[in-house]
């Protein structure tokens, strides 16, 4: 385990924060998280362990090989973050939790998230790349952003992630892209998936029933085992000419080469 950096200080935090100065390598478990103004704030290398963060506003905050040990981030306004090479899990496989946090337009790169969960949380046009997510929860979080009175839109990114064991079931993530990402195990029960970019993705034994996969991408991917017969729709499923037997082996047709 990596040692723990010197405790700063909130009277120092604060005022760092207030100056516009970068934070780095300093223990924040101690500060006051609280209801905290911190929009574009920077951090690098920091600890922050066993804290409940209420309400802190750090729209446009970046954090660079921080790491968030057994923490819950509550009312957070993380909109437009930016997290590269942090870790929000800990011992005994405790990830962080995000509850009612505004993620919208956050982007995280090679973070592990393995075990976090996201509860109730807004993570429309949310990116996460090279991340590992898996067990990950996301409990009615929202994909989704109203455009108008009957305009609807989901997006999301996610691309290179481990999802192994993840549990997004329920989630509307028609048109949210999970190209090239393991979801093995995955819980997709009842997740409206329509027109989602699912290529190169491995879906080996993911629960997809009663999902919408109509006009997906799944070429590329490792299909093996899913039932067509277990969705709730697939019309204008788009998959790869050697994809299809594995379909087909999956509804109990004996596929012959010709």
């Amino acid at each position: 385990m990596d040692p723990a950096p010197p405790p700063l200080a909130d009277a120092a935090f604060r005022a760092a924060l207030a100056a516009g100065r970068p934070i780095a390598d300093a223990d924040l478990s101690a500060v006051d998280w609280d209801e905290l103004p911190g929009d574009d704030a920077r951090f690098s290398g920091c600890l922050v362990a066993d804290a409940v963060l209420r309400a802190p506003r750090l729209t446009g905050a970046s954090f660079e090989g921080c790491r968030f040990r057994r923490c819950r981030f509550s009312h957070a306004v993380l909109h437009d973050a930016t997290f590269e090479d942090c870790s929000f899990t800990g011992p005994g496989a405790l990830g962080t939790t995000f509850a009612f946090a505004d993620l919208r337009g956050a982007r995280l790169r090679r973070c592990d998230m393995s075990f976090c969960a996201f509860e109730q949380s807004g993570l429309h046009a949310i990116a996460m790349e090279g991340c590992n997510l898996r067990g990950a929860r996301f409990e009615r979080s929202d994909f989704a952003r109203a455009f108008g009175r009957k305009v609807v839109a989901a997006r999301g990114s996610f691309r290179d992630c481990n999802l192994e064991l993840a549990d997004l079931s329920g989630l509307r993530l028609a048109g949210c892209t999970f190209a090239r990402c393991r979801l093995r195990e995955a819980d997709l029960q009842g997740c409206d998936l329509t027109d989602a970019d699912l290529g190169g993705s491995d879906l080996v034994q993911a629960n997809l029933r009663d999902a919408v996969l109509a006009g997906a991408d799944l070429r590329g991917a490792d299909i093996a085992g899913l039932d067509l017969t277990a969705l709730a729709g697939f019309a204008g499923l788009r998959i790869e000419q050697d994809q299809q037997h594995l379909l087909l082996a999956a509804m109990g047709v004996d596929v012959h080469p010709g």
